[in-house]
This record gives C-alpha cells, structure tokens and sequence, in this order.
C-alpha cells in the first residue's frame, strides 16, 4: 500500500463502521435467537436444557421470568455461561453476513506505485480489510517514506515476484505461492521485481 493510500483505505473502513451502544439484551429474543443458530427446535433445547417445552416457550415469548437455576440449565443446555444470555459476544451483533467478489469486479483504487481492488466492500463493520492489488512500484525511491498504520497484515503472491521492504529486517523476495505475516505498525513497502507487474492478495486487519 502506498504511504498515502494504506491510512485512507483503513480510515474509511473504519469509519464505514459504528460504534453505537448495544440495547439491552432481551432474554427472551437472545434465548430464541441462540437455539435457532444451533437448529434446534423447542422440543430440542428443552431437552438439551432439561426443562418442560412449555417452559422454554414461556421464556422466549417473555410470559415468565426464569429462576437462576432454569437460567443455569439453558446456558448448560445451550453450552455458554449464564452472563453470555444476557451480554451477547460482539461478534453476534452481526450473524450470516457474505460478499461475494466476482474477478475484476472489486472497488478500484490506483495511485502511483499500487493498483488496488477492494474485495467484499459492500460490508460494512469489516474487521478485516481484503484486496488484491497490482504493484506497479519498481523501487524503494517511489514511495515518500515508509507506510506505517495500525493492526496486522497479510501477504500473498498471486502472480510476479515482490521484494518486501521492511523497517527492522532485511528485504525479502516472494514469488508466487509465497507469503508474510507482519506488523503494520512497522514501517513496509513492497516493489515489483519481475517482468511483470506483480500482483499479490493483501489483507489489513481493522481491529
């Protein structure tokens, strides 16, 4: 990524997000919402947590408040803690998400020394940021300085051989089928050492 591009790229998935306070978690819903992800039926659950089917059915139409025992048997019976019927996992705030990316149909993005084609950008609250990008740049003196931004990243070679700059190692060649795992905080560029462009999957994590 481009000293210029890699930090707007990140900011605007970032800012694509929202960081509204969670409503307070309705146990009948969350109870409801919990066996529907494992396919259970009522029948199901209810002998899972051994309670009475009529039982279950009360709780998740909230026609009756459970004792804390029946609460310890649906977090047995449902394979959580009892805290976790009440304060869902953020990651359950958004359930069954997919994009799909046909070739060539990613969001393009093109500066000087990347070509970048953003990969499932019609989600949103991402937390992780994918795109296949060409690598145009052919030497460390196209880029201003080192690109620098938080989180972690990922690099595959898809086609082409790369050599990857970093801040605290020496430069490294990838060439197709070849990867890295690094810490963007640490200053990295990557130049085009083939013929051809390279082109390579890249992968920044937004957390």
């Amino acid at each position: 990524m481009s000293e210029t591009t890699s930090p707007s790229l990140i900011r605007i998935a970032r800012e694509n997000g929202e960081n509204d306070t969670a409503p307070p978690v309705d146990l009948g819903v969350r109870v409801r919402e919990l066996r529907k992800a494992r396919g259970w039926t009522l029948e199901q659950a209810a002998g899972q947590a051994g309670l009475a089917r009529s039982t279950l059915s009360k709780i998740e139409n909230g026609q009756m408040s459970p004792t804390y025992e029946a609460l310890k048997k649906l977090a047995v019976g449902l394979e959580i803690s009892v805290p976790q019927l009440f304060t869902p996992p953020a990651a359950e705030k958004i359930n069954g998400r997919m994009a799909v990316t046909k070739s060539g149909e990613g969001a393009a993005k093109a500066t000087v020394t990347y070509e970048h084609e953003l990969l499932a950008d019609s989600l949103r609250k991402k937390q992780m940021l994918p795109y296949r990008a060409r690598i145009r740049a052919r030497s460390m003196d196209e880029f201003d300085g080192w690109v620098r931004h938080d989180g972690e990243e990922f690099l595959y070679v898809l086609t082409g051989v790369v050599q990857l700059f970093t801040e605290f190692y020496e430069p490294v060649e990838l060439r197709r089928g070849d990867s890295a795992y690094y810490d963007a905080t640490m200053g990295h560029n990557v130049v085009s050492t083939s013929a051809e462009d390279a082109t390579i999957l890249w992968v920044t994590s937004l957390a």
